[in-house]
C-alpha cells in the first residue's frame, strides 16, 4: 500500500500561507481562521501534505486493519476560496451551517469566499462541535 501524501510536514505555514493567498484578505483571513482553530483545538498549525493546514491528529482504522492519521481540523486555500475541512451532520449542525452566512457545503468541506461572509461565532460553534464528532468517533483508534 503506497505511503499517505497527507501527512504532517516540517515547512512553515506562515511562509506557506504567505506564497498561496490570492490578496492580502485572503492572508488575513486564513490568520484568522488559523487563530480560531488553533484556539478551538488547543494545537499549532502543522501543514499536511502539500496544502492542508491542520490542527491536531488522530489516527483512524483502515479496511484490512491497518491505521492512518489525519487532522482533527483544518483548511486549505483552493483558489479565491478557503475550504474549512469539519463534520457538519445532524439536526444542530444542519441549523448552525443555515445561521453561518454565505457558504457551499461538500461531505467535510466547508468553501468560503471570505470570513466577513460569515457569523464567525456560528463558525466557531460548528468547528468546536465537529472536533468533538471526529474525537468521539476516533476514540477507540488513539491507542492503536
Amino acid at each position: 500500500m503506497p505511503e499517505a501524501k497527507t501527512r504532517p510536514t516540517t515547512a512553515d505555514v506562515d511562509a506557506y500561507l504567505a506564497s498561496k493567498a490570492a490578496n492580502d484578505e485572503q492572508l488575513a483571513d486564513c490568520k484568522a481562521l488559523s487563530a480560531l482553530l488553533q484556539r478551538i483545538t488547543q494545537h499549532p498549525p502543522t501543514l499536511w501534505g502539500p496544502s492542508i493546514v491542520g490542527f491536531d491528529r488522530y489516527r483512524y482504522r483502515l479496511s484490512g486493519g491497518k491505521m492512518g492519521e489525519s487532522c482533527v481540523t483544518g483548511f486549505a486555500i483552493r483558489g479565491k476560496e478557503l475550504v474549512v475541512y469539519l463534520v457538519a451532520e445532524g439536526s444542530e449542525q444542519t441549523r448552525l451551517l443555515a445561521a453561518l452566512g454565505k457558504h457551499k457545503m461538500g461531505k467535510a468541506c466547508l468553501y468560503v469566499r471570505r470570513l466577513a461572509d460569515l457569523d464567525l461565532q456560528v463558525l466557531e460553534q460548528l468547528v468546536t462541535a465537529s472536533v468533538a464528532e471526529v474525537k468521539r468517533r476516533h476514540a477507540a483508534d488513539a491507542g492503536a
